[in-house]
């Protein structure tokens, strides 16, 4: 076991963690497999560092994501109402079980295929807008509002809704400690916004599903009102908040590398694995849903004491070199099959088949369209957002040099 104050401290995380958490988590890991820390919160938690450790203990029925197995006044996530709270990552089986088998047909393989072109169309559309630009922002103009257009058309949402729900995902995923109302705010406009949303689908049905959803509440009574309204805020944010970054992390990647970028142009077949090397190399997420051990667990040798908060370094793992051989090189050609970016167990990413599709799509629609695409600026001047629940670049700016037409 290791007693470790983390950089975190007193609630003030160094620009470090959040620019390089590999560094960071990477020194924790090789000085053991397991941490006794102090949270962002100032509350205390364990961190587990090691791929096989991180890897077991996503896939542990005894580490609870339910939130009445947290500590009294200890780390318990993200603070949200009931009405938004009542979601897949603080449920167990079999509720868990029970809401995952609503929703899991919309995102089986035959359906994600069938949105493969409307993707492809609304891609080049984002990219049309870029057209004769010396430079732009890439996360603004492209990695943002594709998935979220595409998460907001399956849910039949409103054009004019879309970009204020990036604002308030945005105030909840990475939140300014020196403007909490923000949060606050943002809390009380989604809780709102679902409310009228499903209210109008009650009004208004159609074939989308959300729609769907709706039914099974008030038809099957398969859902309480809180877990319908949580499951489609749940849709929303994961759609949007994981396809977002393995875009924006992916580009970013790949243009700091450009040896590995030629490699992927010259051979389009190496994109589905290097969408999963992308993943690996920089995800969306440096650390799992908080979880909490409902008995006393064995982890890396170490004694976790039930009803405490266990914290795992997915971006500790990804670099394991036990696991992953030179780690913090990227190599389209690695089979990274394994990685744990979008989950492990029965809390694997329901949208995962989605986001890789739309991450591929993404890729090669942007560099059909901008062959000689560049930074426009050092790879070491990005800023990424001072999240620990999630990483993504504030932003991406580019030179997207000659241009080929749109197909």
């Amino acid at each position: 076991m290791s007693e470790t104050t983390s950089p975190a401290t007193g609630g003030i995380v160094p620009a470090a963690l959040f620019d390089d958490p590999y560094a960071v988590y990477g020194r924790l890991r090789e000085e053991g497999p397991v941490h006794r820390i102090t949270g962002t919160d100032g509350l205390p938690a364990w961190l587990v560092t090691r791929y096989d450790d991180v890897r077991q203990a996503l896939g542990d029925r005894r580490l609870s994501l339910d939130k009445r197995h947290a500590p009294p006044g200890g780390y318990r996530g993200m603070a949200l109402p009931p009405a938004l709270d009542a979601n897949l990552l603080n449920m167990d089986p079999p509720d868990h079980t029970r809401i995952r088998r609503l929703v899991s047909r919309a995102f089986i393989p035959r359906h994600i295929e069938e949105l493969c072109e409307p993707v492809r169309r609304t891609a080049e559309l984002f990219l049309d807008a870029c057209a004769g630009e010396e430079e732009f922002d890439l996360i603004a103009a492209y990695a943002a509002p594709l998935p979220i257009t595409v998460i907001c058309d399956l849910l039949r949402i409103p054009g004019d809704n879309r970009y204020d729900f990036r604002a308030w995902t945005d105030a909840l995923m990475a939140p300014d400690p020196t403007r909490p109302a923000r949060a606050r705010d943002a809390v009380g406009r989604l809780l709102a916004f679902f409310t009228g949303l499903i209210a109008d689908r009650r009004r208004h049905p159609g074939d989308d599903l959300l729609s769907a959803l709706v039914a099974v509440r008030d038809e099957e009574d398969r859902l309480s009102e809180d877990e319908l309204m949580s499951l489609a805020f749940l849709i929303l944010v994961a759609g949007y908040e994981n396809a977002v970054h393995l875009i924006g992390n992916a580009v970013a990647a790949l243009l700091a590398h450009p040896a590995q970028l030629a490699a992927l142009r010259a051979d389009p077949a190496l994109l589905d694995g290097a969408v999963e090397e992308l993943a690996r190399y920089d995800g969306p997420m440096p650390l799992a849903v908080r979880r909490f051990p409902v008995e006393d667990v064995a982890i890396g040798g170490v004694t976790v004491p039930a009803g405490e908060t266990v914290l795992l370094s997915l971006a500790a793992a990804h670099r394991d070199p036990r696991r992953f051989p030179e780690p913090d090189r990227l190599d389209l050609t690695r089979d990274a099959t394994g990685h744990l970016a979008l989950g492990h167990g029965i809390h694997y990413c329901l949208g995962a088949p989605l986001a890789r599709m739309e991450t591929s799509v993404a890729l090669t629609a942007l560099f059909d369209r901008f062959p000689d695409l560049t930074l426009a600026c050092p790879p070491q001047d990005l800023r990424h957002r001072a999240s620990m629940r999630s990483r993504g670049l504030v932003t991406l700016p580019v030179r997207p040099g000659s241009q080929q037409p749109a197909l």
